[in-house]
């Protein structure tokens, strides 16, 4: 099983979230990346746009699929990775850092303490692969 890094949460759709000052970064889990396979496309909100928890915020493609996006928190993005519109592969290569795809500045910072927390996460992956 891959490592997941304990200064992380995790939504049960496979997003991370870390805090970065008063902003929250979000991406994709090391097991989205894994299941969707190269990603070869990163649709991502413009600066400024409202993002809603629970609610798709963009969309990732791989060659195996489509997915949906889903915001750990709400809140205004403030930080888009332009990055992975050149080479959305970053995702595969590094998608705890360098994959890292918006910034939000929340705006109910206790929606980031209700994320599952690394243990959480790892134990329902186990019982998903049941």
């Amino acid at each position: 099983m891959a490592d997941y890094p304990k200064n992380l949460k995790y939504t049960k759709d496979h997003e991370w979230a870390r805090k970065a000052g008063a902003a929250v970064v979000i991406g994709v889990t090391f097991h989205a990346q894994e299941a969707l396979g190269d990603v070869v496309y990163v649709e991502l909100p413009k600066l400024g746009a409202t993002v809603t928890a629970g609610k798709a915020f963009g969309v990732i493609e791989s060659t195996k699929a489509v997915s949906e996006l889903f915001a750990p928190i709400s809140g205004k993005v403030v930080k888009v990775n332009d990055t992975l519109t050149a080479d959305p592969q970053t995702v595969n290569h590094d998608p705890y850092q360098a994959g890292w795809i918006i910034e939000v500045e929340p705006s109910d910072a206790k929606q980031y303490d209700a994320l599952l927390e690394p243990g959480a996460y790892e134990a329902l992956l186990k019982e998903a692969a049941r």
